[in-house]
């Protein structure tokens, strides 16, 4: 019932959060198609500072960050530090922690990532005009998938919104990976050797006891500095500072409902009508709130924190300044790597998911989880093409502003792929699910 009762509340957050996505990227290309555009573009141009005498911490190679850079390299630092803690969490203690709960959803993501890439490279080869954006169809958002799947309420099975978000979590893994090793250059050791200073230094503080998360935070500040300089792409900063967040809190939950039924046993009485607590009360609250501090692990309650700001903040601006696809001007907007994009979110990734899962369970290498049957994994599947944050993010790393016009068919391979994939998700599985089948 806990997990149910979580997993309702996380889909009505995922609900809000896709519907904000999805009006900042609808928003951003109405703005990029209409007389204000110049205005838009220049925001997104508009250099920031934040001085110290002569050191400009968002700089990078004595350039001063612009406003797309800052979200881009700074901000989705945090998303991907969020990305970071789920994953480390699904390790420790959910589908990823046993090899029997995480080979199906990691066979699937497998597929999920590989056949895409193949689908792309069939229509863009490497060395061709966009061969470089290849993996751009690869991500699987799991806020807007889980979003979409969550319209259906209750009638989706536990096991498939499990399902869905363990292998999406491989797929992000295999995202971070494939931007630490494709898309970082002219690699600056020194700065990386003192980041892992950095890393190892709040490991072992961690491990001595150390739970302030603004400490966590604020070193983590100095060590994406580094990596914005050192050459790796910045934002893995984030990823590899979830890892050191400690996962283990400093009081057990059984020493904690001691030391607070020892403290309300010992709750000084209230006067009858009065309003305003006593020293000695508020000093006994105080114990109680420091004892709560304690009970949640840095990392649950860091992660619980990020959340809002994610979702409601940094993934809707950053939806706003990538989504921008001008459908007018210099260059064809529906090119090769728009149909290389689009058709790798919603053929490659239908076809990996669905066909590597087949497989696994066919031949025996992992039971089918309770409640999925052929036809629901078709619209699991189906949703696994809503690539949208991680798809724009790579290909704002694959084509940047040296390739305008593939960077603008990139984008709306992005939207189109994710926007068929997650209707025609919904439309299967609306058809599939019996009423009250998830209950």
């Amino acid at each position: 019932m806990t997990i149910l009762r979580t997993m309702r509340n996380f889909s009505s957050m995922n609900i809000t959060a896709s519907i904000l996505l999805f009006l900042a990227a609808i928003s951003a290309a109405v703005i990029a198609n209409s007389s204000v555009a110049p205005v838009y573009q220049a925001f997104l141009s508009h250099e920031l500072h934040l001085q110290i005498g002569s050191f400009n911490l968002l700089s990078h190679g004595g350039e001063n960050l612009r406003m797309i850079e800052f979200i881009n390299d700074g901000l989705m630092t945090i998303f991907f530090l969020l990305v970071g803690l789920e994953i480390k969490r699904e390790l420790l203690v959910g589908e990823l922690s046993f090899f029997r709960k995480a080979a199906l959803p990691f066979i699937a993501a497998c597929g999920g990532m590989l056949v895409p890439v193949i689908i792309y490279m069939l229509i863009c080869p490497p060395g061709s005009v966009g061969g470089q954006g290849s993996a751009i169809p690869m991500a699987t958002d799991i806020a807007f998938s889980l979003g979409v799947l969550s319209l259906l309420g209750n009638r989706v099975p536990l096991s498939l919104k499990i399902f869905l978000t363990a292998f999406a979590v491989v797929d992000d893994i295999g995202g971070i990976l494939v931007i630490a090793i494709f898309y970082s250059s002219h690699v600056s050791y020194g700065y990386l050797l003192v980041a892992a200073l950095l890393y190892a230094f709040l490991y072992f503080i961690g491990k001595w006891g150390a739970t302030n998360k603004i400490f966590f935070l604020v070193i983590g500040v100095v060590i994406w500095y580094l990596f914005l300089q050192s050459g790796i792409h910045s934002t893995i900063s984030g990823v590899i500072l979830a890892f050191v967040i400690p996962a283990k809190p400093r009081l057990n939950v059984g020493k904690y409902i001691e030391d607070i039924r020892r403290i309300i046993a010992g709750f000084p009485t209230m006067e009858s009508g009065s309003i305003v607590l006593t020293n000695e009360q508020i000093a006994r609250l105080k114990e109680v709130e420091s004892a709560s501090d304690r009970v949640i692990s840095p990392l649950q309650s860091l992660e619980d924190n990020l959340h809002g700001a994610v979702n409601y903040l940094i993934l809707p601006l950053f939806a706003f300044v990538n989504a921008g696809v001008v459908f007018s001007g210099g260059g064809e907007l529906v090119g090769n790597v728009g149909i290389a994009v689009a058709a790798g979110l919603l053929f490659g990734k239908f076809i990996g998911i669905y066909s590597f899962t087949w497989l696994a369970i066919r031949t025996g290498l992992t039971p089918r989880p309770l409640g999925m049957n052929w036809m629901n994994l078709t619209g699991v599947a189906l949703l696994g093409g809503i690539g949208f944050t991680v798809s724009l993010f790579i290909a704002n790393l694959s084509f940047g502003t040296d390739y305008p016009v593939l960077l603008n068919q990139a984008k709306f391979g992005v939207l189109s792929g994710s926007i068929l994939s997650g209707l025609l998700g919904y439309m299967v599985l609306r058809v599939v699910l019996a009423k009250g089948q998830g209950r």
